[in-house]
């Protein structure tokens, strides 16, 4: 198999020089998928015949300085993001033949970049799971080790990236479902600012705390496909207005008179030693290179779980009440009166873990319970909110560890929600405040599993928290280590 570059800027250096075509890259990705899949399962559906012919639109355009950002680059995309005539399951039996007749703007936006659409994601039911156990379908595989989690509910997006399938992948993250996958496979992948990505056209979980992001090998690559597909979007009322979308504008700047908090908080022994050793190691690097690190401290984030948990669970029994069997969607076939089509549709087509978040935010919406569990969590939310507004008068980005653990075993935590839920101990707060944060890689631990750095920044600056990221990128060489071994 002919061996093409592996990141998007790369790959646009390549074709602007002529040395391949987009038909090439396309094929090779398929091979790809075809050659490694069966290990990983990080699609759930492909797109060849379209992929090959836009590749070939994309090759009659050229690749010229008037390009599209990126024209002829393939990428993958989670199957809660809808794509006109291509199936979008959500990766739940509910959704299991559906088949949307418009475009998500994002893939629009895409389309408009000139990317080329290979297929759809695995993840977790209704992007409910932390793992990517959730799917009705499969189970995807982390390439660093088949026997652990890619992480979720992102899974199949970060396992495609990190398998080498795809050069980039679109996720989404309401509570950490990029970040956490990111770092669980060794790669970049970005939470925008709340409202700064269009969700017209994302199947919703969480409405307040959605978003869509990319995932990428390297951050300049991140930054050029956040550009392509952020923006304002007149089909989403929660779309901010226009806004500064050259997130690569600082990135190769010095870090110099930067401060980078660093809060007391990321010292906990719940999070793995070695873990927080990397994180300490960063921050003296971060030093090193002209950087003050400033101690800070996030009192409520403690309580992020409990809250994020009610507040999302909240939302999505709200949103899923749509699928009720009659518009579209699965139907019990058993099903003889109006009510048993609503309860037996429900029951047989949501899993497990979908009905328990329902009936979780079901309990808190309804009367006598709504003060105690829905408003408070909402109040608490503001405190969270308050906290980060207060650390970023004293530094510009935040710094810490992007997860607890390293990737865990397949089966690990199944069968404990609680233990399961824990994993986005770290994610939630910069959902709940619709700040941007990223994770990069940080190395990896001794059973060679990676580790990721989180960075937060205050909102719409983006840009800030690439250039901290680009330049411990440029200091590190962990962007060349590979699983590539595991899944070949």
């Amino acid at each position: 198999m002919t061996q093409y570059p592996t990141t998007i800027l790369a790959m646009k250096e390549g074709l602007a020089a002529g040395k391949f075509t987009s038909q090439d890259l396309v094929r090779a990705a398929f091979e790809r998928i075809e050659a490694t899949d069966a290990q990983v399962a990080a699609f759930l559906a492909l797109n060849k015949d379209l992929a090959l012919a836009a590749a070939a639109q994309a090759d009659a355009r050229g690749y010229g300085a008037d390009a599209p950002i990126l024209n002829g680059i393939p990428i993958g995309v989670k199957d809660n993001i809808v794509t006109k005539g291509l199936v979008t399951t959500a990766a739940s039996r509910m959704l299991e033949d559906f088949v949307p007749t418009y475009d998500a703007t994002v893939v629009e936006k895409l389309h408009q970049a000139g990317a080329i659409i290979v297929g759809k994601l695995n993840m977790d039911e209704f992007a409910m799971g932390a793992s990517c156990e959730r799917s009705a379908f499969k189970t995807t595989r982390n390439p660093w080790d088949l026997n652990r989690v890619p992480g979720g509910s992102s899974g199949g997006s970060a396992a495609a990236v990190a398998a080498r399938q795809v050069p980039a992948s679109l996720g989404t993250d309401t509570g950490g479902s990029i970040r956490q996958p990111a770092a669980f496979t060794g790669l970049v992948g970005m939470k925008p600012t709340y409202g700064s990505v269009s969700r017209y056209g994302l199947i919703a979980f969480g409405s307040s705390l959605d978003q869509i992001g990319p995932m990428t090998l390297t951050v300049a690559d991140n930054a050029l496909v956040l550009e392509a597909i952020a923006g304002h979007d007149a089909k989403d009322s929660t779309s901010l207005p226009e806004i500064d979308t050259n997130y690569s504008a600082k990135i190769g700047q010095p870090l110099a008179g930067l401060k980078i908090g660093f809060p007391v908080d990321y010292r906990s022994e719940a999070i793995n030693q070695e873990i927080r050793e990397r994180m300490d190691q960063a921050a003296a690097y971060f030093e090193s290179q002209g950087a003050e690190i400033v101690e800070i401290s996030l009192p409520h984030s403690k309580y992020g779980i409990n809250v994020y948990y009610i507040i999302a669970s909240s939302e999505a029994s709200s949103n899923l009440q749509r699928f009720d069997g009659i518009r579209y969607g699965y139907r019990s076939q058993s099903a003889q009166t109006l009510e048993e089509v609503y309860v037996q549709s429900r029951t047989e087509g949501f899993g497990p873990e979908v009905q328990r978040r329902i009936m979780l935010g079901t309990f808190s919406l309804s009367s006598g319970y709504y003060d105690a569990y829905f408003k408070k969590a909402a109040q608490v939310r503001t405190l969270i909110i308050q906290d980060f507004e207060q650390a970023f008068q004293a530094c510009d980005v935040i710094m810490g560890p992007a997860t607890t653990s390293t990737a865990f075993e397949i089966g690990g935590r199944i069968q404990d929600p609680i233990e399961m839920y824990v994993a986005d101990l770290l994610t939630v707060p910069a959902n709940l405040a619709g700040l941007p944060a990223l994770s990069v890689p940080a190395g990896l631990d001794q059973a060679g599993l990676p580790i990721g750095l989180q960075l937060m920044a205050k909102p719409l600056d983006e840009a800030t928290i690439y250039q901290v990221a680009a330049n411990f990128e440029a200091g590190h060489d962990y962007v060349n280590q590979s699983p590539r071994a595991a899944v070949e």
